[in-house]
């Protein structure tokens, strides 16, 4: 059974994964394990009305956009009107039951939902360029679509949207792009597409390759290809660069194995500072111990009970506030619940705990350094001498993915084991923690590196070394040597060169126990999660023929390279 993203709800989580990550007739089911789509209030309203049966039928109608190409838009309208509006735009199809049922539960309430193929979708028309007709360029069909309901005499004008995943996008795509959406419910969504296409310059394979082959996108998947920087067609799909445009207060969630972490965490903060008027500090993050999914047992973890969110009415409350004024003490409420791990084999150890606060990052930290040093040390004491340790990278035989922020992949926190001891991995550690050590908040790998060939990547993992020497995965990334500056231009290295680089691990909240040991581990591939760097200076390997390179992570008082850390002060 896959877990649905409320208690209770693992009935339809099937359905869930199936909207999620369709694949084509004869493909593996197996892939989909671990997913689901929508958020709670939609899922709870539906499984609270399946005993009654299916839900009322809908007034399809084809909503015209700018360019007279009509979107199939399910309208089910209360009989009180005119009333306020639920939007959901998705890729997966307008058609499935649990609208119906979903729709009976607003119904009762007064409130209408509408559900829309987007363009080119199912029963939309228009070509199918996933989401690049949603946001702000010449077609904005998500503005669109709310302008059009506000226009419809049965909505009262109050328009709040909701969605995850792929219906997430959709709506941090349209917020820019119209000041009419009263408000938002966002659950696992990117800031940028650029972001979701490419992590540290490196394609991201396996997501991008096996999301857009099951929805029988090819346009996606070769465009994105064919912009392996982040040039001017990103632009126009980085919400996060038009946070100022944002009128819209939201609620977002987000998990810290999911593919979508740190943009959460982005959407978030650059509304919630940054928005336009009605969106600046009206934004709520809810960021949990979850996958793209949520689920007790999660990699080689089992979670303790309180994995889930405390407060799943928070949502619902909001929701009802925007759409109808009622219950406006809601937003006394904190901006911010994150949960802590900790030492989910002891009960007693600290972490393990949900929090609030009211702004992100929660706490006043500190950068601490754990320097790489040498014997393979992890230590906040900087190295007295110089040490390198280097491998061979070979692009034939990559290291492969052992958990971590996947979708068609299994996710979570495995233990790296398995994969760890591989010559062209290097890993290193504390010696067991006297004290817990907590880090909450941005955590980032600062290396100083050689390589032999004209590019290459360097990985990192931050893994929780537990007594009895599991490697748990807690949060890894990539970076591509040439892109070390960001992905607008390239920086070739002269082989030999020393460079620095950095590799941003996102986001995590965990408090490391005693008798644990910290652990980093390097290594230049990490695949088919990312795709493989060939080592020519191609940004594909079928541009070119792979070769071997010897790559060097250098470390003492000229080459501090260091885990970064940020620590509570006090």
């Amino acid at each position: 059974m896959i877990p649905a993203l409320d208690t209770g709800l693992a009935a339809a989580s099937h359905r869930e994964a199936r909207l999620l990550l369709r694949c084509k007739k004869g493909d593996s089911m197996a892939r989909q394990k671990k997913i689901s789509a929508l958020t709670p209030l939609l899922l709870a309203a539906g499984m609270l009305l399946a005993a009654a049966g299916c839900g009322p039928r809908p007034d399809t109608q084809m909503a015209p956009m700018r360019d007279g190409v009509r979107l199939a838009t399910d309208c089910f309208i209360p009989r009180a009107t005119p009333a306020p509006v639920i939007l959901v735009r998705t890729v997966y199809g307008r058609s499935d039951k649990s609208y119906r049922t979903t729709a009976r539960g607003l119904k009762a309430s007064g409130i209408g939902l509408v559900v829309q193929d987007t363009r080119g979708r199912f029963g939309s028309e228009g070509a199918d360029r996933v989401f690049l007709d949603d946001a702000w360029g010449d077609l904005q069909d998500g503005a669109d679509t709310v302008a059009w309901l506000r226009s419809q005499p049965w909505c009262n004008g109050t328009v709040v949207t909701m969605g995850g995943s792929a219906l997430g996008i959709t709506q941090i795509l349209m917020a820019p792009a119209t000041q009419d959406i009263a408000g938002q419910s966002i659950s696992v969504a990117c800031s940028s597409l650029y972001d979701v296409a490419y992590i540290g310059g490196v394609w991201n394979k396996a997501l991008v390759e096996d999301w857009t082959t099951g929805q029988g996108n090819d346009y996606m998947l070769q465009t994105w290809r064919d912009h392996p920087r982040q040039d001017a067609f990103w632009d126009q799909l980085d919400a996060e660069a038009r946070a100022g445009r944002v009128t819209a207060p939201a609620i977002h969630f987000g998990g810290w194995w999911d593919i979508f972490q740190q943009g959460t965490i982005n959407n978030f903060t650059s509304r919630q500072y940054g928005g336009g008027a009605g969106a600046r500090g009206n934004q709520f993050l809810v960021m949990g111990p979850w996958a793209h999914g949520r689920q007790q047992d999660l990699g080689d973890l089992a979670l303790p009970d309180n994995y889930d969110f405390p407060q799943s009415d928070l949502e619902w409350a909001l929701m009802q506030y925007w759409l109808t004024g009622a219950g406006p003490e809601v937003m006394e409420s904190p901006r911010v619940y994150y949960y802590v791990l900790g030492d989910v084999d002891n009960a007693a150890a600290p972490g393990n705990v949900w929090r609030t606060a009211d702004d992100w990052p929660p706490l006043e930290t500190q950068p601490l350094e754990f320097h790489l040093g040498p014997s393979h040390a992890l230590s906040t004491i900087p190295p007295a001498q110089a040490e390198s340790y280097a491998f061979t990278f070979d692009p034939a035989h990559p290291c492969p993915t052992h958990g971590g922020a996947n979708l068609s992949l299994p996710a979570g926190p495995f233990d790296q084991r398995q994969v760890s001891g591989r010559s062209d991995v290097v890993s290193f550690a504390t010696k067991k923690l006297t004290e817990p050590v907590e880090a909450t908040g941005r955590i980032s790998v600062r290396l100083f590196v050689q390589t032999t060939a004209p590019d290459t990547d360097f990985t990192a993992k931050l893994v929780d070394i537990y007594p009895d020497d599991r490697e748990i995965l807690l949060t890894d990334s990539i970076q591509r040597l040439k892109y070390r500056s960001g992905g607008a231009a390239a920086e070739p290295v002269a082989p030999g060169e020393t460079t620095e680089l950095t590799i941003d691990l996102w986001s995590f909240s965990i408090i490391f126990n005693a008798g644990h040991r910290i652990g980093v581990q390097i290594s230049s591939s990490n695949y088919p999660r990312f795709e493989v760097n060939p080592n020519t200076g191609a940004d594909f390997p079928d541009n070119a023929s792979g070769v071997t390179a010897t790559n060097t992570i250098l470390t003492g008082p000229d080459h501090p390279s260091a885990l970064i850390l940020p620590v509570p002060q006090g």
